[in-house]
């Protein structure tokens, strides 16, 4: 680690020690160690494979069945099933535990931060989430692996069967995530923004800080008086917005700055 560096992390922790109201938004960055690819990183999914963004478009999944099964077919194998929460995960629930912790704001689908022991009280999962399905046109929601398992046994565009009024329904199933084109769950950004502006420090940690209206937090934090803290391998949209930015392995840089840290009374 070079000493820049190193003194970036000794000025966050020096921050962090002396939050009562920390604001944490994570991004994709923070999952790549338990073997989550990102998506606009230089190994990202998207960066790979433009077309793979299509998936995540809610008006082309409701519109193209080509798209959607393309998508089931690659979610039999995605790492997601397997992936299980890194060092950087555990070091957020020490951040929770010290006492700190106002709210978790997660970019990320994949139920690691739950998995690693965040209280799902203070958790907000801002793009929901992908271990349910949701139906399009009832709202039923289930457990996504049964429908995986529909499509295991040969469904290509399994459609959703509950039984609504007597009839089937048979309206478009997808994941319970939140797709570009589709609005962000109300009460939750308003938790997300109401934490911004009461928060003494934001801790962006693994997001490109480039999706709005999430990445709209960090200016609210700062224009309401709370310091900003920035952890990402590259730079980010929103560094000049920051008064530390760490452009460091995340998991690492976590480590380092939770190190020591003395829980509040």
């Amino acid at each position: 680690m070079d000493d820049e560096t190193a003194a970036a992390i000794d000025a966050a922790r020096h921050r962090l020690s002396d939050a009562h109201r920390v604001l944490v938004l994570t991004g994709a960055g923070i999952s790549t160690d338990s073997g989550i690819p990102d998506f606009r990183g230089p190994e990202g999914i998207w960066t790979k494979d433009p077309s793979a963004e299509m998936m995540s478009t809610f008006d082309v999944w409701c519109s193209d069945a080509q798209v959607r099964r393309r998508a089931w077919r690659s979610r039999l194998d995605s790492p997601i099933w397997s992936a299980q929460p890194n060092d950087g995960h555990r070091c957020l629930v020490d951040l929770e535990r010290s006492g700190r912790l106002l709210l978790l704001v997660t970019q990320n689908i994949d139920r690691l931060h739950h998995a690693a022991g965040a209280d799902a009280t203070t958790t907000i999962e801002i793009h929901g989430n992908t271990q349910e399905s949701v139906c399009l046109s009832c709202g039923h929601r289930q457990p996504i692996e049964a429908v995986l398992e529909r499509v295991r046994q040969g469904e290509e565009d399994p459609c959703c069967v509950e039984v609504v009024d007597g009839l089937i329904c048979a309206g478009i199933l997808k994941s319970a995530t939140i797709s570009f084109g589709q609005s962000l769950v109300a009460e939750d950004l308003a938790l997300a923004e109401s934490a911004a502006v009461s928060c003494d420090l934001l801790l962006a940690v693994g997001s490109t800080l480039a999706v709005f209206p999430v990445a709209n937090l960090v200016p609210l934090a700062k224009a309401a008086g709370a310091s900003v803290v920035i952890i990402n391998g590259e730079k980010t949209a929103m560094d000049s917005h920051a008064d530390v930015v760490i452009h460091a392995d995340i998991t690492n840089a976590l480590r380092l700055l939770l190190d020591g840290l003395v829980p509040l009374n």
